[in-house]
């Protein structure tokens, strides 16, 4: 498992949603916090490792030395969103790329969690905004397509790079074609949802 990086289309697809909770996804979970950690990241969405599921983890101290900040969310649902927010934003699928993002301060999620419980806050802060992230990834929405056309056009030599450099990656046949791809996910939607 890895951290899969813009343009790759896994991070444009639309996550399916999860039926159950087992040992497997128990250990697909695990491998995600240490990726995020890795990455120094607080949150990572499961179509950031290349998977069709419907959850995100999140630890917004980033510290693997709390686990008991760790928080996994299985099928989100955001709802009631309140006020606006700007800060800036990055993505461990768009290394070294910030931007301001605009988003609601405050939003009510309901998920489950790892032990199949329902959950639901109302979250705000930076609690709200990687949840919004993250979520955004599930529906196949990066940050930088809530940005201003001015704003992401001052970031598109950054992003063609990024484009180049995965060309470059296919082309080496280190990321298989899209068709495989697609096969991978019906493969992977057929375990689990």
């Amino acid at each position: 498992m890895r951290i899969i990086q813009y343009p790759h289309p896994t991070l444009r697809r639309l996550s399916k949603p999860l039926t159950r909770v087992d040992d497997e996804l128990r250990r697909i979970v695990a491998e995600m916090f240490e990726l995020m950690y890795e990455a120094k990241g607080i949150g990572l969405a499961a179509n950031q490792v290349d998977l069709p599921y419907r959850m995100f983890i999140l630890n917004l101290e980033g510290n693997p030395s709390k686990p008991e900040l760790e928080r996994v969310f299985l099928n989100p649902v955001l709802s009631h969103p309140k006020g606006s927010s700007e800060a800036e934003e990055g993505c461990l699928s768009l290394p070294g790329l910030y931007a301001q993002v605009k988003r609601p301060e405050r939003v009510t999620i309901t998920a489950y969690d790892l032990s199949g419980s329902e959950v639901q806050e109302t979250i705000d802060g930076l609690f709200s905004r990687a949840a919004q992230h993250e979520t955004d990834h599930l529906d196949g929405t990066l940050f930088i397509d809530r940005l201003s056309p001015t704003a992401k056009a001052d970031l598109r030599e950054t992003l063609e790079d990024f484009e180049i450099e995965f060309d470059d990656r296919r082309q080496r046949g280190e990321i298989p074609d899209d068709q495989q791809i697609a096969a991978r996910w019906a493969e992977l939607e057929a375990l689990r949802t």
